[in-house]
């Protein structure tokens, strides 16, 4: 299952917030995809992935400040 979450507008640590309540509510193997535009964000939330056992199976820059990044949900 694939998930959006559009978080454009919303200022860090928001989009990380709202990123990790998605994902509790997913299964192992779904995918959440995220448009953000918070600079920190491109850090933050990769940084999380990583470190909570999930992939980054995408991760682009859309516009000037816009980003998506889209994380596959792993067994931790």
């Amino acid at each position: 299952m694939k998930k959006k979450l559009e978080v454009i507008g919303e200022i860090c640590p928001f989009p990380l917030i709202e990123a990790k309540r998605e994902m509790e509510q997913m299964n192992d193997g779904d995918e959440l995809i995220i448009n953000f535009d918070c600079t920190q964000a491109t850090e933050s939330i990769p940084r999380w992935a990583a470190e909570s056992g999930h992939k980054i199976t995408n991760f682009e820059q859309t516009d000037d400040a816009t980003w998506t990044i889209t994380i596959k949900k792993g067994a931790l």
